[in-house]
């Protein structure tokens, strides 16, 4: 890393399962040095910062410790659904298996919006389509079927995915999934507005996923 900008914040060494209290993991997590420009928002440099709060969510080893994934004890809402972080409102979406990342979003994970919106009117030569990643690694607070059933792990998940929509006891009634994300008031109001007027899809995007983006893709950049 020479030559780089770093800080030294905690990661992850051992895996640490939801509604762990920090005072049960200081032996899973350790100081490294990340380069800013690789740093997660909310990243944690001092395990005191966190109280007596616990992990909203099971954390994997190498992720960044971040604060928006603890939560007050009495707030775990256990693996199905997490805690809303202060000051963001939740919003739901309702998608098909394909763009929900193969049914494999669990409550906790964190997403990528991905946004397409068609504008003109009239004959189909005065439209345009473009297509954007418009939102990264967005908090997903419920993964549910269409019917607002929360989600169940298969025996065989037990201990892996707890709360996964690749279910086959999943009692779902028309093939769709409720997706529910936090996001603050102003991003809130622009996913609204794909949800009426456009398309979504959303990625599976860890907090080691590189965040990047093309900006705007028209069929001028996917046809180079």
């Amino acid at each position: 890393m020479a030559g780089t900008e770093t800080s030294e914040v905690l990661v992850v060494q051992k895996a640490i399962p939801a509604g762990t209290p920090v005072s049960g993991f200081t032996d899973s997590v350790a100081k490294k040095p990340i380069q800013n420009s690789t740093l997660t928002e909310g990243t944690v440099t001092n395990l005191a910062d966190l109280g007596s709060k616990v992990t909203a969510v099971a954390l994997v080893p190498g992720e960044q410790l971040l604060s928006s994934r603890m939560v007050d004890a009495d707030s775990f809402l256990g693996p199905s659904r997490v805690a809303v972080p202060d000051g963001m409102q939740e919003i739901s979406i309702k998608l098909p298996i394909e763009r929900v990342a193969g049914g494999k979003i669990n409550a906790g994970d964190a997403v990528g919006v991905f946004i397409s919106l068609q504008e003109g009117s009239g004959d189909t030569a005065a439209k345009s389509e473009a297509t954007q990643l418009t939102f990264h690694k967005v908090l997903v607070t419920a993964a549910q079927f269409s019917n607002g059933t929360a989600a169940q792990p298969d025996a065989a998940q037990q201990g892996q995915s707890q709360g996964s929509l690749n279910s086959s006891n999943n009692n779902q009634s028309d093939g769709t999934y409720l997706i529910t994300v936090a996001r603050n008031s102003v991003d809130a109001e622009r996913l609204v507005y794909a949800i009426e007027f456009g398309k979504i899809y959303l990625s599976k995007e860890p907090a080691a996923a590189i965040e990047g983006t093309a900006g705007v893709v028209d069929k001028t950049k996917v046809f180079r």
